[in-house]
């Protein structure tokens, strides 16, 4: 059983940076970041494995977002830069034992275990 405890949100103006910390207790193969607003469906936004730090990002948010993982931690880190109105959403933690597949890290059927969410909020 892996528990992810989030924190690290809160609103910030455009053009603005947040970092995101999710502590996870037990092993993990993968750590991923999502984020939904309500009455869409909830995106993949950044992944990493744990083993060799191999990371996928999301198109929207490449160059802008920084994923990390501290292994003496098992915290994964979500460095948010130049961030926009559009970042505005719920950010989920999650995390995967599944077998390693790079193509499917933001596909959210691979995460079994989720954190409580942490609110991003950019204004304009």
């Amino acid at each position: 059983q892996v528990q992810l405890v989030e924190s690290g949100g809160g609103s910030v103006q455009a053009g603005g940076s947040l970092r995101l910390s999710c502590a996870a207790s037990g092993y993990t193969r993968l750590l991923a970041w999502f984020r939904q607003v309500p009455g869409k469906e909830r995106e993949g936004v950044a992944g990493i494995y744990t083993d060799d730090g191999t990371t996928r990002y999301a198109s929207s948010v490449k160059g802008r977002f920084t994923i990390s993982h501290d292994t003496a931690q098992n915290t994964v880190y979500l460095q948010m830069n130049s961030l926009k109105p559009e970042d505005t959403a719920m950010y989920y933690c999650a995390a995967s034992t599944a077998d390693r597949n790079w193509w499917a890290t933001l596909f959210e059927n691979r995460y079994a275990y989720w954190g409580q969410g942490t609110q991003v909020t950019v204004s304009s």
